[in-house]
């Protein structure tokens, strides 16, 4: 890889003088540890959403630990969920002391097949966690149903997803609890952080239980039972997410015209699709622009992709590297070849420069590099988004 810093930046977060202003009020104000700040940012997200709650944390895969642990879900139970997805908030599964039982995804969408999920099903299955994975919305209408039908659990990953529809309906909406990350490269980006949205009263008291205790609860009789994590948020965190909330239709908005500009660019090489978007969904909202690379290729072919774009100053990433195959999951016996669609994805999924600073010069740049790359390889026009 060069060792000059990359001059387009896979990731650059939107930024105002309204958010330098929020952190300099919080930097001159006697509170810097979680407060008022934080349960503003809190009520805000959950009115965004239209849910009851709304706990701010100190990233999504805690948030989904922490979610697990107010179900009462832990050792000896098992959750369902995905292995295939940049952020690896799925860690949250293990962290509760649960164990993870994957199952396998759909080739377009790369979101969970809900009659694979009912296949993996036991008499120790709790809960489903299903995944919108880069924004696209998983399959919330059968997953409920599915849920409904054998009395488990659904979780919602949205921490790639914020702003995303399914049927009329922002993602956050669709789990008994969901959650959402705030940290690189999320449209929402406060630096760090998290939030996991409910509508149950019972289990938001047990979150914030979990989560942390203010001074005047130490001596609590009902919280003194649940020690704490101290996950919270910080007041700089927050004031950063609050203002970054604020402008989220904007800031989607421009990503949508960064959007427009890969897909000119894009598409006028013979052999490309378009980004797959099922029927059922109404709005996406991509974390990264993802192309997926025909059959030809391999995942060294991939990987001299992604050098190549180096080579220019480009950044960009492998999208995923599947947590069956991650060392620690081989305790479960998870080994290579258990999931054909998440491994076949995952070895040709390339992820580009995706923000709102981007020109549509720049894209045509990244495309047209990344289109010589496939040709110098070997592989031709095989370039499947």
């Amino acid at each position: 890889m060069s060792d000059q810093q990359p001059t387009i930046l896979l990731s650059d977060p939107d930024m105002s003088m309204e958010e330098l202003e929020a952190v300099d009020a919080v930097l001159r104000s006697p509170r810097l540890s979680s407060g008022p700040t934080v349960e503003t940012f809190e009520q805000e997200f959950a009115a965004y959403l239209g849910r009851k709650h709304a706990i701010a944390v100190g990233s999504a895969t805690l948030g989904l630990m922490l979610a697990l642990k107010a179900y009462g879900i832990g050792p000896g139970d098992e959750v369902i969920a995905s292995s295939f997805s940049y952020r690896e908030t799925i860690h949250g599964i293990a962290l509760a002391g649960a164990t993870p039982v994957f199952a396998d995804i759909e080739y377009w969408s790369a979101t969970l097949v809900p009659d694979k999920v009912a296949a993996k099903i036991t008499d120790k299955t709790r809960a489903i966690v299903a995944s919108n994975t880069n924004g696209h919305p998983a399959l919330w209408g059968a997953l409920r149903e599915l849920a409904n039908q054998r009395g488990l659990l659904l979780l919602e990953d949205s921490s790639e997803a914020i702003g995303s529809r399914y049927q009329g309906q922002l993602v956050g909406n669709f789990g008994d609890s969901a959650v959402f990350e705030f940290s690189q490269p999320s449209a929402l980006n406060c630096g760090e952080g998290g939030m996991v949205v409910t509508d149950d009263d019972q289990i938001a008291s047990k979150l914030r239980a979990l989560r942390s205790r203010k001074p005047n609860e130490r001596y609590s009789v009902v919280l003194s039972d649940i020690p704490p994590y101290r996950c919270e948020l910080s007041e700089l965190n927050a004031a950063l997410g609050l203002i970054q909330l604020r402008r989220l239709d904007g800031i989607l908005e421009r990503r949508k015209e960064v959007e427009s500009y890969y897909e000119d660019h894009i598409l006028s090489f013979e052999g490309i699709k378009p980004p797959y978007i099922a029927p059922e969904v109404e709005e996406v909202h991509w974390m990264f622009y993802l192309v997926h690379l025909g059959t030809r290729f391999s995942r060294s072919s991939r990987d001299s992709i992604i050098q190549d774009l180096a080579t220019e100053q480009i950044e960009s990433v492998a999208y995923c590297h599947p947590l069956h195959l991650q060392r620690f999951y081989g305790q479960y016996g998870y080994r290579k070849g258990d999931f054909f669609v998440t491994e076949k994805l995952a070895d040709r999924a390339v992820a580009l420069p995706f923000h709102n600073h981007l020109t549509e010069d720049q894209v045509g740049f990244i495309v047209k590099t990344a289109k010589d790359s496939s040709i110098n390889i070997g592989a031709g026009a095989a370039i499947y988004l």
